[in-house]
């Protein structure tokens, strides 16, 4: 009885905000201003700590640490998934004895200033676990057939173990953050940030922003490694990964303001829990070491990273080189923060659905019932992967990305989100013509397979499939692709 009061009062709302646009002129979300990106996981197998730079030549860069840890390899594509297939190229080789002639680990490219810039981690071969940060300076418009020359380590306030160096600028001013062994504490690794004078050298007094002492953060080793930023309207977020690098491996994050001085540890706030762990639904493990890019159209922002595809692992993971380079959309909540959702399974990434006339609304599961709702939590809830349809004959099913196997399906004209059985009966019901969106040919419309004529679309917030016949019904039935 409640639950219809709640819904006759929805309906009534509903009613009257079709009045207040007028009769004919449902209300019209605009054009979402990050469209949907997808790609295709892993970008590359055996390839940990990945570092993607989209450069203004049109290029993609990405490097990463190989299992053999021996060299610094390049690759360079005009699209993400380009980098998969591109040419790899060997710009540099340990040394054969002393000092960066060991344990060659997490490269980051950057231009800056004209040139390209390598920041490495290595060891010696007198003693593999003296890892250092040093940086190679690279001459030539492209940077796998550069010149390249050594600029040499760079210096901290310890010789201790450091690595993981990334560069960014906020507020016009060049920064370097990394992890290092503090000897004062018992931990492996901190958090450090300092302005540089040259992009091989830090100066000031380097600020200590993160230590590990959160339970998430000492499962195995007491990590706080591999920083990462990214900026978003007036707040930087600076992730990093925490424990041993097996299937505990997760990111945290600092947030700041980017008008803070942020060298200053009280300008960053740490998150209480990951922001981004394992997810045996969708059989990825172990997320971590991340850098940002952004889509080739230059409106997304991606998140790049490296996991494994199963969770047991014999001997020390550091031995075990099937950490693969993934990538997969960053979204946005409403209060500028980052949304980093679950590592989604292999395969082709998925897409979120927005309303066409209720743009903070997006279709969603709650208890497996399909809706469309605002503020999704958690994200994955929201997110869906398109895939050819299980009817065939050009259609699509979409699958859910938190239950992989799961599909969006009607039953009784109401739409839900329930596992394939493998019956023709379910794939008809799962199957959808995606047509050009009803009332913005810019957005999705989905037909059913199995009843034409009739549409997903929405009334009262849930989903159904009906038969259209107004311009307020064709309006419930687009959807955008974010």
């Amino acid at each position: 009885m409640r639950r219809n009061v709640v819904r006759l009062l929805l309906a009534m709302l509903v009613a009257l905000a079709a009045c207040l646009v007028g009769p004919g002129s449902p209300a019209q979300a605009a054009v979402p201003d990050s469209p949907a990106v997808t790609y295709t996981n892993p970008i590359a197998e055996k390839r940990a700590d990945p570092h993607i730079f989209k450069h203004t030549d049109g290029y993609y860069y990405f490097t990463a640490t190989v299992p053999e840890y021996d060299r610094i390899v390049l690759r360079r594509a005009t699209t993400i998934q380009g980098l998969s297939t591109a040419a790899e190229v060997t710009i540099w080789t340990k040394h054969t004895s002393g000092v960066m002639g060991a344990h060659i680990w997490a490269p980051e490219i950057h231009f800056i200033d004209g040139k390209w810039y390598v920041y490495f981690a290595a060891g010696s071969t007198s003693d593999v676990w003296a890892i250092r940060m040093y940086v190679l300076e690279g001459t030539g418009a492209n940077p796998l057939t550069a010149t390249w020359a050594e600029k040499g380590q760079i210096k901290t306030t310890w010789e201790s173990f450091s690595l993981d160096a990334t560069t960014f600028v906020v507020n016009g001013v060049r920064y370097l953050a990394w992890a290092q062994r503090n000897p004062s504490e018992d931990n492996n690794t901190s958090l450090f940030l300092a302005k540089m004078s040259n992009p091989w050298t830090i100066s000031g007094t380097p600020a200590e922003l993160s230590q590990p002492t959160l339970s998430w953060e000492t499962v195995g080793y007491k990590v706080n490694e591999g920083p990462a930023l990214i900026q978003h309207g007036s707040k930087v977020f600076m992730t990093y990964s925490a424990s041993a690098t097996d299937a505990n491996y997760c990111l945290g994050m600092l947030t700041a303001s980017a008008t803070a001085d942020l060298t200053n540890p009280a300008s960053w706030t740490k998150s209480s829990t990951p922001v981004f762990q394992t997810s045996a639904a969708t059989s990825q493990y172990g997320p971590g070491h991340n850098s940002f890019t952004v889509s080739e159209d230059g409106k997304s922002d991606i998140l790049v990273y490296h996991d494994r595809s199963y969770k047991d692992i014999t001997g020390d993971p550091l031995n075990d080189p099937n950490r693969r380079t993934r990538v997969q959309k960053v979204y946005w909540k409403a209060d500028g923060t980052p949304d980093f959702g679950i590592p989604v399974a292999d395969g082709v990434t998925p897409q979120r659905l927005s309303s066409y006339n209720f743009a903070d609304r997006f279709i969603r599961h709650w208890e497996y019932r399909a809706r469309i709702e605002a503020n999704v939590s958690p994200l994955a809830d929201s997110q869906f992967r398109v895939v050819t349809g299980l009817a065939g004959t050009g259609t699509v099913s979409l699958e859910s990305a938190n239950f992989p196997g799961y599909f969006l399906r009607h039953k009784n004209f109401e739409v839900w989100v329930e596992k394939n059985d493998g019956t023709s009966a379910f794939a008809s019901s799962a199957s959808f013509y995606r047509r050009a969106g009803l009332a913005d040919s810019a957005g999705f419309s989905y037909e059913s397979y199995n009843y034409a004529g009739r549409y997903v679309r929405h009334y009262n917030y849930l989903l159904y499939v009906q038969a259209l016949s107004t311009s307020t019904d064709r309006a419930d039935a687009t959807f955008y692709a974010q």
